[in-house]
Order: C-alpha cells, then sequence, then structure tokens
C-alpha cells in the first residue's frame, strides 16, 4: 500500500528527547516500511523517518510558535494539507495523527481517510467531533474511547514501540525507582515523591516542566528533590530513558487522569521493568497485575505495592513488551485496519 501519515507539526518526529504521538508516528512509519509498505511521512523540517519525509516547514512549530499553544489552529498545519493535496493520487490511504480538523478533506478525496487520536481528554473541538462522528477513528485504548463514545471506532491499536532498542539490565540489584512524564498533578508526580520519602527509597524524576505547573511544583515537588534520595534529572533522551528504567526496580505511573495509553509503561516492560500504576485510564489494558506490575486504586495502595516490586519476573515483563507492544504488532494490526477500510471504499 502507499500510505500518506500526517504528523502532528510540533516536534520533530521522532523527538530528540521524551515524545509521545511523535514518537509513535516515527514508529509506525518504521513498522510500515518493514511490512514492504510504501511510507510517506508529512512532518516538519529536520525530521528523520522511514520511508519518505515531505518537511512541510522548516523546523518545528513548537520554536515558531513559541512553545505549545492549544488555544486554536495554527495556520502551519495548513501547508501539510496542502503538500497532501498535490500529491493525493500518489496515495492509497491517508492517516491523520493530527486531530479533528484535518478530516475536513475527507470529503474531497477518493480514498480512506482515516484518523488516530492521541488525548487523553474529551475532544477540545466537540462540535468538530459531532461533525466528522461518521469518518473512520482508531482508538489507541479501550478507555480511550469513553472519551468520545459516539465515534465511527473501526479499531483499537495499542501504541508500538521498538522493543529491539531498549535493553534489559543483568539481574542484580536495582536503583530505585523512576518516575518519567510531564511533572503535573494530572501525572501524579507528587504521589511518587510522596510513597519514596515514606519507604526512604531513591526515585530520580525525569520530565518535562512546564510554566502552567510552577506553583504546584514549588509547594509539592521541589521542596524534597535533594539531590540524593530524590533526584531531578529533565528530559532525556532515550539512551538515558533505557539505562534509567533498566537499572531501577520499577517504574512509578500514578496519573489521577484517564490516561488513553501511557508509553512509559510499555517502555518500562522492555527494559523487564515492573510498573506500579494507579487503576485509571488504559492502565488495566497496558499491565497484567500480579504479572508485570501492580494496579492499586489509592495512595496507601500504592506505597504498599512498592514494596513487592522484586516478586514481579523481569523476563514475563520483556516478554510482554515482545508480544504486545513492539513496532511490529502495531504496524500489523494497522495494516489490517488500512485494507480493511479500502476494500470497503
Amino acid at each position: 500500500m502507499k500510505i500518506a501519515l500526517l504528523a502532528p507539526l510540533w516536534k520533530k518526529i521522532p523527538p530528540e528527547k521524551y515524545g509521545g504521538s511523535e514518537l509513535v508516528v516515527a514508529n509506525l512509519a518504521k513498522g510500515l516500511t518493514e511490512l514492504g509498505h510504501d511510507v510517506t511521512t508529512l512532518a516538519c523540517g529536520g525530521s528523520e523517518v522511514s520511508g519518505k519525509l515531505i518537511p512541510v516547514i522548516e523546523k518545528p512549530m513548537y520554536d515558531l510558535v513559541g512553545g505549545f499553544d492549544w488555544s486554536g489552529i495554527k495556520q502551519y498545519e495548513f501547508l501539510s494539507f496542502f503538500e497532501l493535496g498535490k500529491r493525493i493520487k500518489d496515495f492509497d490511504i491517508v492517516h491523520n495523527h493530527m486531530g479533528f480538523h484535518p478530516i475536513a478533506l475527507a470529503p474531497f478525496l477518493d480514498i480512506p481517510f482515516v484518523t488516530t487520536l492521541h488525548s487523553s481528554l474529551p475532544p477540545d473541538f466537540p462540535f468538530l467531533a459531532e461533525a466528522f462522528r461518521e469518518y473512520p477513528f482508531v482508538s489507541i485504548s479501550e478507555a480511550q474511547r469513553r472519551l468520545a463514545p459516539d465515534l465511527n471506532y473501526v479499531g483499537t491499536v495499542y501504541h508500538g514501540i521498538d522493543v529491539k532498542s531498549f535493553r534489559p539490565r543483568p539481574d542484580g540489584d536495582g536503583n530505585g525507582f523512576v518516575f518519567m512524564g510531564t511533572m503535573s498533578r494530572n501525572k501524579g508526580i507528587d504521589i511518587a515523591v510522596k510513597a519514596a520519602r515514606a519507604l526512604g527509597v531513591k526515585l530520580t524524576i525525569a520530565g518535562e516542566i512546564r510554566e502552567s505547573d510552577g506553583s504546584f511544583l514549588e509547594k509539592e515537588v521541589f521542596p524534597y528533590v535533594d539531590g540524593k534520595n530524590i533526584q531531578l534529572v529533565g528530559e532525556v533522551d532515550h539512551e538515558e530513558k533505557n539505562r534509567l528504567f533498566a537499572e531501577a526496580d520499577g517504574v512509578l505511573f500514578p496519573s489521577r487522569w484517564n490516561e488513553a495509553f501511557g508509553l512509559v509503561m510499555a517502555e518500562a516492560l522492555a527494559c523487564g521493568t515492573p510498573v506500579v500504576a494507579l487503576n485509571n485510564g488504559a492502565v488495566p489494558e497496558v499491565i497484567r497485575n500480579g504479572k508485570t506490575g501492580f494496579i492499586v486504586e489509592n495512595e496507601r495502595e500504592f506505597t504498599e505495592a512498592m514494596e513487592k516490586v522484586g516478586k514481579i519476573s523481569r523476563e514475563v515483563c520483556r516478554s510482554e513488551a515482545e508480544r504486545r507492544f513492539d513496532i511490529s504488532a502495531m504496524a500489523e494490526n494497522y495494516d489490517y485496519v488500512y485494507k480493511k477500510l479500502i476494500q470497503t471504499k
């Protein structure tokens, strides 16, 4: 198949450091290319993808706008639609990762236009969701469907990671716990800090600090970062992420909200590292309670579960990542979705 991927323009594909949807698009391009498909990704300049790249703007929109801004649709994104339109006869299907608004193009096209939503929130443009709901969507978890239950879902495909690029550590004592993600109340960084302090164990915190979370972090997190038991290392690249996860006794995922997937959990498993998580969002779809980690209902249980991570088999964690969350599994599932849509168009 000849496949066009509409990628978010905010960051490079893949991102230089921690990334969500941008990393998923890069992995999908790689997986589909390895299946023998002709893949073209429309993304920002500086991106490096398997298959072909069409750089629609010279650098990430994050740099052009001066940070993330979700207050409206940015004019730069129309360049993706423009470049797609000039080449539309070259493709069998378009796979949109930019949100709802590109679906406005679908009625003009003679080929399927399918959308994967990456959000963990209800639609920010509900009138667009209502207008476009009959067009095909792919959810990234069953939990995500609860955010917009009236859309025309044609499949659920879990995110895929390049499991081979993660190296588990040999058996032996670990180096405490790791929290990785945006340092916000929604992500539960304060829960991780409280639990680590209560147990007197080491916690390494890696992730992005956003200005909007400043007052929360100043009160609930930063006073306890001592550089010894609780360390803050900021955003990390793939190699450092691999090292932190592989050396950890466990990865903490105390997310308070309806996280639509949680790529960090799959990456931890790829390093053979169990996950302790609150029972929210897609957590029960990613983690097998008692097998690849512990799923708990409250902060007290969270702390108790951290003491039990040594009972989890690191080999089982790794094999689960290989079987369920590798790039190949994601690509094969999307391959099935694409073929079904093309046959019924």
